[in-house]
């Protein structure tokens, strides 16, 4: 009931119109997607990272992603697909002053380091330079939104969401819209519109751990690990039977190289050790194999190494 009401607001022309001007706060993989992806919705963003060097980097990702899509789109025209490439780029902003580029945001965006304390310390030093109405939204995939915004005043949580993107950005369609604790209904409204608005899928959903797609996902890839570990079946004949068997586009070990090995250790180990509800359920116990195998440095596909070998 919630969720219907929530779309039929998101749907009327004064919350599609609300959020137009985007802040992104950390330049990385998913931070850079996001932006992108704002930008070539005619939004109006500004990306902010720590040094010149990073977001010359993230400008060099969105180029490279955005020509790729425009020789989708173009692919017999170098001229129109330069003028894509340049007419999105056209619409971000760089900056290494996180206070003078949300300074007119509607929406800003954090998208850096998965650890509530340093999260906690940007929000608490960017709420002074935001604008009032400003909607203020973690893409964390694990931390609990609630949690963020805990050390913030009443009038600011009651701004605050999650918004989790998936990688990469560009091409994956769903984003997970968090209600918060204390968010406004109209704030989860304008969030679910801008989604909307950026050619992306919205899923609302309660703040608990691991929100849908991970709290289901992660089960899933530490049960396979431990049938590994217990010797039943090979990696590879594990992910065939459920590519072949349940009809997967990706085995639970191709998709765990592709997340990132040591991102699964920090999500289900914080789970394992205080998430409500989840705290010391055996699904998430630590795993010999997984922590050998991050100890190691084989990560995933990130690495070259996980699984298996890239």
């Amino acid at each position: 009931m919630i969720y219907t009401s929530v779309r039929a607001f998101s749907s009327t022309r004064s919350v599609q119109s609300a959020i137009r001007r985007v802040a992104v706060v950390g330049g990385g993989q998913m931070g850079s997607g996001i932006a992108q992806v704002a930008a070539t919705f005619k939004h109006s963003v500004t990306l902010v990272d720590v040094n010149q060097e990073a977001l010359d980097k993230s400008r060099a990702y969105m180029q490279k992603s955005l020509a790729r899509v425009a020789k989708k789109k173009f692919a017999d025209d170098a001229t129109a697909q330069k003028h894509f490439v340049d007419d999105v780029l056209s619409r971000v902003s760089l900056s290494t002053t996180p206070s003078t580029a949300v300074s007119d945001a509607d929406l800003v965006v954090e998208a850096i380091v998965e650890n509530i304390k340093v999260k906690q310390e940007l929000f608490a030093s960017l709420v002074p330079h935001v604008p009032s109405t400003c909607i203020l939204a973690s893409n964390t995939s694990s931390l609990s939104i609630s949690n963020i915004a805990e050390p913030l005043d009443a009038q600011v949580r009651s701004r605050f969401v999650g918004l989790h993107f998936f990688n990469p950005v560009p091409q994956m369609k769903l984003v997970e819209v968090v209600r918060s604790k204390e968010a406004h209904e109209d704030v989860v409204a304008k969030a679910v519109a801008f989604v909307e608005a950026i050619g992306k899928a919205p899923a609302v959903c309660k703040d608990t751990p691991g929100f849908i797609v991970n709290r289901l996902l992660l089960p899933y890839m530490m049960e396979a690990i431990r049938l590994l570990e217990r010797d039943v079946a090979s990696a590879r004949d594990i992910d065939t039977a459920m590519k072949l068997g349940a009809g997967y586009p990706m085995g639970p070990f191709e998709l765990c190289d592709y997340v990132g090995l040591d991102t699964i250790k920090y999500i289900v180990d914080g789970w394992h050790k205080d998430a409500p509800g989840l705290k010391g359920n055996d699904l998430f116990a630590p795993s010999t194999k997984l922590n050998d195998l991050v100890a190691k440095g084989r990560l995933g596909v990130k690495s070259g190494h996980g699984f298996y070998d890239y």
